[in-house]
C-alpha cells in the first residue's frame, strides 16, 4: 500500500508556508574607514590608551520578507587628549525572514542578524588596528539579546515618563 507523501522526504508545502523561515543570503562589507590623524607623533606618546566603542544597526527592507541589516561599529582610541586612531566598519547582510509574527521578526532582525555579522566586524577592526601600526585590538563579544531587551524596556517606560502638556 502506497502513502501519499511528497518525494525526497519533503514536507507538505502548505505546512512549510506557515513555518518561520530565516536564511542568510549574503554578507558584505558596506564601508570601511581607518584614520590615524596624529601620525606619526601619536606613536611617540606615552600613556594609557582609552578605547571607546560605538555600536548601531539599521534594517532596510529590500523586498517582501528580504532585509538588509547593517551593523555599524566605530572604535576611537585616544592617548591623553590625542586621537590615536579611528576605525569605522559597516558590515551588512541580506536576510530572508518570513513566517514570523511582527514582534518575533523585529527580535530576529535586532538580535540574531547582528550576532551573525559581529564576528566579521571584529576581524576587520582587529586587522585595521594592527595594520595601522597599533597593538592588536580584540573586541569582546556583544550580547545583542540584552541590548534589545534594554531597548524594549526603555520603549515601554518612555510613554510613562513623558510629561503631559496642558493646553
Amino acid at each position: 500500500m502506497a502513502e501519499n507523501s511528497p518525494a525526497n522526504g519533503a514536507a507538505n508545502p502548505a505546512a512549510e508556508a506557515n513555518q518561520a523561515q530565516l536564511n542568510l543570503q549574503k554578507i558584505y562589507t558596506k564601508d570601511i574607514s581607518f584614520e590615524v590623524p596624529n601620525a606619526p607623533n601619536v606613536f611617540q606618546l606615552q600613556g594609557q590608551p582609552a578605547v571607546e566603542l560605538n555600536l548601531s544597526q539599521r534594517v532596510n527592507t529590500l523586498a517582501e520578507s528580504v532585509y538588509e541589516v547593517v551593523l555599524s561599529v566605530t572604535v576611537t582610541c585616544k592617548i591623553e587628549e590625542n586621537t590615536a586612531y579611528l576605525a569605522e566598519v559597516h558590515q551588512a547582510g541580506i536576510f530572508g525572514v518570513a513566517g514570523f509574527d511582527a514582534a518575533s521578526q523585529e527580535a530576529v532582525l535586532a538580535t540574531y542578524c547582528p550576532n551573525v555579522l559581529f564576528p566579521y566586524v571584529r576581524q576587520i577592526v582587529s586587522d585595521l588596528v594592527q595594520g595601522g601600526g597599533f597593538p592588536p585590538l580584540f573586541l569582546q563579544p556583544i550580547n545583542f539579546d540584552a541590548i534589545y531587551a534594554e531597548q524594549q524596556r526603555r520603549r515601554v517606560e518612555a510613554p510613562a515618563q513623558s510629561p503631559t502638556l496642558n493646553s
